[in-house]
């Protein structure tokens, strides 16, 4: 059984042909035996929702990782206490126990094309949730080009604004002390978004968000170490809108940590929430990446995503204000695992220590750290924990989702 299983997961991460996955150039070994897929992408889109970016055009680009749709309650007059749909900071710090802190950590986000109405966009976020205000003139809010300079910008780019605003909003929800570096890569092609990611350390980032991704394939090594070699500042990477199959790149990085998604809703417990694996959450076994030391689960041989989730289903998705798009007053509901990374990397600025966190560090965590999502699928696999909500680690939400700070702590 463990041996159907690990080639069903070597099937899932895209194990198609040799010929496929083994280009002139590409240094490491190729499988030797071809399996069929199984484990398709469930590409799922919420019913009413859209896609804010579409398809990457070409190899070696991203697709942001988020879906939105409209509110029913749109308008500047929005207020806490009326607020718009979609969850806000206080429902996730409810459904998350998290503290109220204080943290002035950085959190870095890397998105491609520019945002120009960033600053106001956030400025009445954060007044409708009662947050306190981040501005580049304080300090708080920093937005620069992929080269680390505030000008010139790139030109905009209406979905990823879209994804833009959803990342620094979620970050803001999660950590409404912390200081905000928005890099904009010129393009979303990895060439500039490893360079954005590189640009953001070097400006000082304490954690870095990266709400995107492309199906792992042997054209991306160049960019690994831009990812990869960046000891003290846990990087973080969306881990797909899905579903089980070919793994999230650059989330199936062995020093990436994969964020997964959930649904989350309220209910009659004592937490006053539950979750699920969400359907479209990405999960999947590495074709070329190793396992991690710090990794054990058994039925995956290589690396396998994701490490750790929070909220992604569209359907219970973040309450995201964004004027580029369709003009002022305009309130989204916005979710993907573009949600949850960003949230994730605000849970982990709030320690005021993140350079302790890596992915060992959250594997090492007790179960009482998180909350152990139970239930939900995003795939098939012989109902496995690779795409099932099962007791335990399992791959669609990794450990599970934060049960306060402990997981970071």
């Amino acid at each position: 059984m463990r041996r159907m299983l690990r080639r069903l997961a070597l099937a899932a991460a895209g194990v198609l042909t040799v010929a496929a996955l083994a280009p002139v150039g590409f240094a490491g070994a190729a499988p030797a035996t071809p399996i069929k897929a199984v484990g398709q992408p469930v590409g799922k889109i919420a019913p009413g929702f859209h896609p804010s970016c579409g398809a990457a055009a070409g190899s070696g680009r991203a697709r942001c990782l988020s879906q939105y749709r409209p509110s029913t309650r749109t308008g500047r007059g929005a207020t806490a206490a009326a607020p718009p749909a979609g969850y806000g900071p206080a429902d996730l710090a409810s459904a998350y126990n998290l503290p109220t802190g204080t943290s002035t950590k950085t959190i870095a986000i890397v998105d491609a094309f520019g945002y120009p109405t960033a600053e106001a966009d956030l400025a009445v976020y954060r007044q409708t949730f009662g947050l306190p205000a981040c501005t580049v003139a304080s300090g708080c809010l920093r937005i620069v080009n992929q080269d680390g300079a505030p000008s010139p910008l790139p030109a905009g780019d209406f979905g990823w604004a879209i994804e833009s605003a959803l990342d620094l909003q979620a970050a803001s929800a999660a950590c409404p002390t912390c200081r905000l570096l928005l890099v904009e890569g010129d393009d979303n092609s990895f060439e500039a978004l490893a360079a954005a990611t590189d640009t953001a350390v070097r400006l000082g980032a304490s954690v870095v968000s990266n709400s995107y991704g492309a199906d792992e394939n042997n054209g991306l090594q160049p960019f690994e170490g831009s990812y990869n070699n960046h000891p003290g500042v846990p990087i973080l990477a969306s881990s797909g809108d899905f579903g089980f199959g070919i793994p999230s790149w650059p989330a199936v990085l062995p020093n990436v940590i994969a964020i997964g998604g959930t649904t989350l809703t309220r209910a009659g417990n004592p937490r006053g929430w539950t979750e699920q694996a969400w359907s479209g959450a990405g999960s999947g076994c590495s074709a070329w990446y190793d396992k991690p030391a710090w990794q054990h689960d058994p039925n995956c041989p290589m690396r396998t995503t994701a490490d750790v989730a929070a909220v992604a289903d569209p359907d219970t998705g973040l309450a995201v204000y964004d004027t580029y798009l369709f003009g002022p007053g305009t309130w989204l509901i916005v979710g993907g695992t573009s949600a949850a990374s960003p949230f994730i990397a605000g849970v982990i600025a709030s320690t005021g220590h993140p350079e302790r966190v890596t992915g060992g560090s959250i594997y090492a965590k007790p179960a009482s750290a998180f909350y152990d999502v139970v239930g939900g699928s995003n795939g098939f696999c012989g109902e496995d924990y690779l795409c099932t909500g099962l007791p335990g680690y399992d791959a669609p939400t990794g450990r599970g989702t934060p049960h306060g700070l402990a997981a970071f702590g």
